[in-house]
């Protein structure tokens, strides 16, 4: 089953009746955007009432009030570090930890998803040089206790396996068929293709 279908199987009501708001920071400063385009489409295709938010000004009221009564917060891959730095100066970091106790789905894609790890080191691994923004803490919202490496490809083994030796935390590698369902406190990878065990 693909991870499409496993997140319309967890739905609590029909997707036409689903609201979601669509966190879009981290592609504000991506060259490349067709994957967010294709993401809006998916969306639209399944027929989600989806309300896009820029979390850059925003300040903690005013999120808030944006995100109540939404049914999924999706947050959008791009750049992990300006989305952090946004994260933090928004309170949506405090935001979310609410929104999740009170039942709010929490969809993280690529940067959305390192973002909900306890640190977003994971986004130096594979020897890309981003824009940092000035972040020097490069802590996440601990959402979860491991760390996910994404769009993984076989040639990125040797590159990872350093990185996951040392790090202090377990480290989950995903391709871009795969995603973690995490319900509780249990854990389920989904998608396409075995665990990838470095």
């Amino acid at each position: 089953m693909n991870v499409k279908d496993q997140i319309l199987k967890i739905l609590p009501k029909p997707a036409n009746q689903i609201k979601i708001a669509h966190i879009i920071t981290a592609v504000n400063k991506q060259k490349k955007k067709d994957y967010y385009y294709r993401e809006i489409k998916a969306m639209q295709d399944v027929d989600f009432d989806v309300k896009e938010i820029d979390l850059e000004g925003k300040t903690e009221q005013e999120l808030k009030s944006l995100l109540t009564k939404k049914d999924i917060i999706y947050v959008q891959g791009g750049n992990t570090f300006w989305l952090l730095k946004h994260v933090r100066s928004s309170g949506f970091d405090k935001i979310i930890k609410e929104l999740l106790d009170q039942g709010v789905i929490y969809i993280g894609v690529s940067a959305g998803s390192y973002i909900a790890c306890p640190t977003i080191e994971m986004s130096l691994w594979k020897k890309e040089q981003p824009e940092v923004f000035g972040l020097t803490d490069f802590t996440g919202m601990t959402l979860v206790p491991f760390l996910m490496s994404v769009h993984y490809k076989p040639e990125y083994a040797e590159i990872l396996k350093p990185h996951i030796i040392k790090s202090k935390y377990p480290v989950k590698v995903l391709t871009d068929q795969q995603a973690i369902l995490i319900k509780d406190n249990s854990y389920q990878l989904v998608g396409m293709g075995e665990e990838i065990k470095l």
